[in-house]
């Protein structure tokens, strides 16, 4: 019979009870170690949260204009028409150019710099040629 300690919280007690009535056997995973994306970061488990939920929209706007302009070629990758490539390029040159104007308040600016928009429309056509060739 496990042995309780002196003095247990209520958590502690509902942990060491399911532990007992072996609610924590056989969990999917269990024994194997943590997948982590950033082992050295104290903030590993919110960046993955992020990642794994696709919480883009929780991102402060620099982030996410980042993201964005990150993400921009599999973002084209399914438009048909140069016109229209170049109005989402166009979009999200708009959607940083706001943010340059209207930074955030509190904690560090961050600069997000606009797209070349040339350059990305002929990495898109590029792609777009290459994919029409096979």
């Amino acid at each position: 019979m496990p042995v309780t300690p002196p003095f247990e919280t209520w958590a502690d007690r509902q942990i060491r009870l399911a532990q007992e009535r072996g609610e924590f056997d056989n969990l999917p995973g269990a024994g194997r170690p943590l997948r982590m994306r950033y082992p050295n970061d104290p903030d590993w488990w919110v960046k993955q949260k992020l990642e794994d939920e696709d919480l883009r929209e929780v991102l402060p706007t620099p982030l996410a204009l980042r993201r964005a302009k990150q993400d921009l070629q599999t973002t084209l990758a399914d438009v048909r028409s140069e016109a229209e490539a170049r109005q989402v390029v166009d979009q999200l040159n708009d959607q940083i150019k706001t943010a340059m104007r209207n930074p955030s308040v509190g904690g560090p600016q961050i600069i997000v710099g606009l797209v070349d928009a040339d350059a990305a429309i002929a990495q898109w056509r590029a792609r777009r040629d290459a994919a029409s060739s096979d």
